[in-house]
């Protein structure tokens, strides 16, 4: 990941890279790592994630068809 500073702009410089590494999710990762997590609650939380990500798509996809009628 890089980020260039201009005009010695180094503020400018730590928001674009706070913002990358945002979208990137490695802030979540880092407090995730933060201390040990068993396998069997990764697979929850994993399966969790897994869960709300297939209500979304079934929201908008409603979403979308009711708004085609």
């Amino acid at each position: 990941m890089e980020v260039s500073v201009r005009d010695n702009n180094v503020d400018q410089a730590l928001r674009a890279l706070k913002k990358k590494m945002q979208r990137e999710g490695i802030f979540r990762e880092m407090k995730q790592r933060k201390q040990y997590e068993k396998p069997s609650e990764r697979r929850s939380r994993e399966k969790a994630a897994a869960i709300r990500r297939a209500r979304k798509l079934e929201r908008k996809r409603l979403e979308r068809d009711f708004a085609t009628r």
